[in-house]
């Protein structure tokens, strides 16, 4: 275990992740700006696009868990597959440490990246958009105390479950060994999971979610499997 979080420290310097975080910030700076715009701005005498608080913050999970799934294939190239794509990987595996743990280090880093991306940005986002709310009065009502505790478990459970998701975009990089192609399926796993109609969205649904992280830890799991014997030129 020492070993492995050494891994994943190194991994970090290495390619300089902390630095992402402005990315991030923009990201979540953008996602608030929509919602502003469609909730508090963008009004007519029907109401805003969201008529209710659960409303919004199922708006604030779409965008939030869209956003990152793709920001999380931009991660994911420069971690694996731009190594496999110049070959440094080559170099790396050439050290004296188990490629699967090197591999899992990755794939942990990108994984828990998603997470802590979604949870923060949809806790504070949604904090942001009460706090406007309790000025402007555009949604009515007002945010039940009672369910908020539901509401972080939901958070969280969002937040793994689209970290999950974010790792499908593996099975295409790792074959083509190229970075548009792995962000490119990511736009469109995002397209599928954003696709609905009226208040329902596929990504929305827990079965759903569920069943693509499922598919996304596998991939994982077997693109670490058999990482020793695999050529890796």
């Amino acid at each position: 275990m020492k070993a492995l979080l050494k891994l994943i420290q190194l991994e970090i310097r290495k390619n300089k992740l902390l630095g992402m975080l402005k990315g991030v910030v923009i990201t979540s700076l953008a996602i608030l700006a929509f919602m502003i715009l469609v909730t508090y701005i963008d009004t007519s005498e029907s109401g805003g696009e969201f008529k209710t608080y659960a409303d919004m913050f199922d708006g604030v999970y779409l965008f939030t868990k869209s956003a990152f799934i793709i920001f999380a294939s931009v991660v994911m190239s420069k971690l694996v597959i731009e190594e496999y794509k110049n070959n440094t990987i080559t170099l790396l595996f050439m050290y004296p440490i188990s490629r699967k743990k090197l591999m899992t280090a990755k794939i942990i880093i990108v994984f828990l990246f998603t997470v802590v991306c979604i949870f923060v940005s949809d806790i504070l986002l949604n904090a942001i958009l009460v706090g406007i709310n309790s000025f402007t009065h555009v949604i009515p009502g007002s945010l039940d105390l009672n369910s908020i505790p539901s509401e972080l478990i939901r958070i969280s459970t969002d937040a793994v479950y689209a970290a999950g998701i974010g790792l499908i975009p593996l099975f295409i990089g790792m074959r083509k060994k190229s970075v548009p192609a792995t962000i490119v399926t990511a736009v469109l796993v995002v397209s599928l999971i954003s696709s609905g109609f009226g208040n329902f969205r596929m990504g929305n649904q827990v079965g759903v979610s569920l069943a693509l992280a499922l598919v996304g830890a596998g991939i994982a799991y077997l693109s670490i499997r058999n990482i020793e014997q695999k050529d890796i030129a």
